[in-house]
C-alpha cells in the first residue's frame, strides 16, 4: 500500500495504491496526517488504484473527513471501484462523502 500526496493550487490530492487493510492502516494514517491539518483546502482522495478497503481504512477516511471539516476543508472521494462502492453503500459512507 502506498499513499502519495500532491498539492495543486487549493487542492491536496492523496492517491491510494494497493490494499488499505489492517496491516496498511498504521503507515497510511501517518502518511495522511498533512490532509488532517490542511486549512481551507479541497482534499481529493483518489482511489482509482485502491483495490480494497477494510474497516481500518474506512476509519482513516472518516478521520480525514472529520478533521477536514474542523479546518474548513472539503473532502471528495474520487474513482472508487465497484467493490469499494459496495462497501461504502453497506456502511453508509456513500452519504458521508461526495463521490466522483
Amino acid at each position: 500500500m502506498t499513499t502519495n500526496i500532491q498539492e495543486n493550487g487549493n487542492q491536496l490530492i492523496a492517491s491510494f495504491v494497493g490494499r488499505l487493510d489492517t496491516a496498511a492502516a498504521i503507515p497510511t494514517a501517518e502518511a495522511v496526517k498533512p490532509l488532517m491539518e490542511a486549512e481551507n483546502k479541497e482534499i481529493i482522495l483518489e482511489c482509482s488504484e485502491l483495490e480494497y478497503i477494510s474497516s481500518s481504512g474506512l476509519r482513516i477516511f472518516l478521520g480525514i473527513r472529520k478533521e477536514a471539516a474542523t479546518h474548513g476543508s472539503k473532502v471528495i472521494v474520487r474513482n472508487i471501484n465497484s467493490d469499494i462502492r459496495q462497501v461504502f453503500v453497506m456502511t453508509g459512507f456513500i452519504s458521508l462523502f461526495e463521490i466522483q
